[in-house]
């Protein structure tokens, strides 16, 4: 069986979005400041692809037409934090906006504060 032109252009169009975006594009490389914190920036990436094509009849062969298209959208959300290895997630975009979200967003806070009543408990 044939492959059709369509199969090739949709590969090329995801092989570019893959060389425009890795693991790293999203959780990127460990900075050391000189006090000893860690910052690992993370980041939200977006990203959509189209192709379509259509069969034309020509002459003695049919011909093809196609095209693809890519977006991709990276926005900085913050960095990860480690400071005596206590891990933080220090955001820097708008606080959220749904109760839950904010939640999610304490989530981390919470269960240090709760981690350290259950240690002064134990003493």
């Amino acid at each position: 069986m044939e492959r059709h032109p369509i199969g090739d252009l949709t590969e090329v169009t995801l092989s570019k979005i893959r060389e425009m975006v890795d693991v790293n594009t999203i959780v990127g490389n460990p900075i050391t400041t000189p006090d000893g914190i860690t910052l690992i920036p993370v980041s939200k990436v977006t990203f959509g692809f189209t192709s379509g094509g259509a069969d034309f009849p020509v002459k003695e062969t049919s011909g093809f037409g196609g095209g693809g298209g890519a977006g991709v959208k990276i926005e900085p959300i913050g960095f990860l934090t480690i400071s005596n290895g206590v891990v933080k997630m220090l955001n820097i975009t708008p606080p959220a906006n749904s109760t839950v979200d904010r939640i999610v967003d304490m989530a981390p806070d919470i269960v240090d504060k709760i981690q350290g009543i259950v240690d002064k408990f134990k003493e």
